[in-house]
């Protein structure tokens, strides 16, 4: 059972690190290739879908990586926990107020201070991105350590 657990963890974690490293390296820059005003007006639709699929693969590795800790006590899996699930609070707390003001269809999309709200957005998702990638490394630490004889 504990192995499952694990398994999910690392395997939703995984797949959390690389929409969020696609987000980082990828999807952001290009956004902000075409200017302030059409990347404002991408930003709602790529936020409203990423929240559904980001949000649920970081509970999932959240709760089956608490699982595993709850089960086996090491303490990998409690680190790991805390880190994935940071993301899930800092997201709520800290981020949700910049995702408001891109979102909010008052906002002047080609204004400086819509440029400066996607510049600030995507220093806090590296945050996400950080910590989601700490938190696999650690999975992973942990799930190599079972591996040896």
């Amino acid at each position: 059972m504990n192995l499952a657990l694990q398994f999910v963890a690392l395997f939703s974690t995984a797949l959390f690190v690389g929409a969020a490293l696609y987000v980082n390296l990828v999807e952001h820059p290009a956004r902000m290739e075409c200017g302030t005003a059409l990347a404002v007006t991408e930003f709602g639709p790529s936020y409203r879908r990423a929240t559904r699929m980001q949000a649920s693969l970081a509970i999932v590795a959240c709760l089956s990586a608490f699982s595993s800790w709850w089960i086996g006590r090491e303490l990998a899996w409690l680190a790991g926990t805390i880190l994935i699930g940071s993301v899930v609070v800092f997201t709520l707390i800290v981020m949700m107020p910049t995702n408001a003001k891109l979102v909010d269809p008052t906002l002047d999309r080609s204004s400086e201070a819509a440029r400066q709200l996607l510049v600030r957005w995507a220093r806090l998702h590296a945050v996400r991105t950080v910590c989601s990638l700490t938190a696999l490394l650690i999975f992973l630490v942990a799930a190599i350590a079972h591996l040896q004889p």
